[in-house]
């Protein structure tokens, strides 16, 4: 039964609604109905939408992102290159390699930068000279802009393993290899 039968059932033959307010009422009735309807609709397409990024996402697995967390793999005879953004500059820049169990191995300075994006390399070599195993590495750089010392992880390449949904932060997360995550939304660079 819908609202309109509805009203003319319960109507008072006494006291009738005036033509105007059924009228009036009508229109409310069907544009809530409409409404409903609408916001059916609209988690319809948010669900299909939610799918599809997930789908698009999945042709991430076993490429190559800028990952900003600065851990990275080292690979037999390669090196390790990242980016680091310094929008003011910076009076220093130093780079630092730390092992899997934290041991600092190679520590570099990059001296004055210029605005903007910083490319940094590791050669896989320790201050010593000596070539280090393959493994995972992270990498940081200290940064010296205006008298402010800041250490910051370097966005450096990782291979992407999985992609999956958070329903907390409504958010597509991509898992890299080493075991970091991260937003899709924060992938700057992609590399086959």
């Amino acid at each position: 039964v819908c609202s309109s039968d509805l009203q003319l059932q319960n109507q008072d033959p006494l006291d009738p609604v005036k033509n105007e307010a059924f009228v009036a009422q009508l229109a409310q009735f069907s544009q809530l109905e409409a409404t409903t309807k609408m916001a059916d609709s609209m988690a319809s397409m948010a669900t299909s939408m939610q799918t599809d990024r997930l789908m698009a996402g999945t042709s991430l697995i076993g490429k190559k992102v800028a990952a900003p967390n600065g851990s990275a793999q080292l690979l037999d005879n390669a090196n390790i290159s990242g980016v680091i953004s310094v929008p003011n500059g910076a009076d220093k820049v130093t780079l630092d390699v730390f092992d899997q169990v934290g041991r600092k191995v190679f520590t570099q300075s990059l001296g004055r930068q210029a605005p903007g994006d910083v490319s940094l390399r590791w050669e896989g070599f320790n201050d010593k000279g000596e070539r280090m195993p393959a493994g995972q590495y992270k990498v940081l750089a200290t940064v010296n802009s205006f008298g402010k010392v800041t250490q910051i992880p370097i966005s450096t390449p990782a291979v992407v393993k999985s992609v999956s949904y958070d329903s907390s932060t409504k958010e597509m997360m991509i898992e890299v290899e080493g075991g970091g995550s991260m937003p899709l939304s924060q992938v700057k660079r992609v590399d086959g």
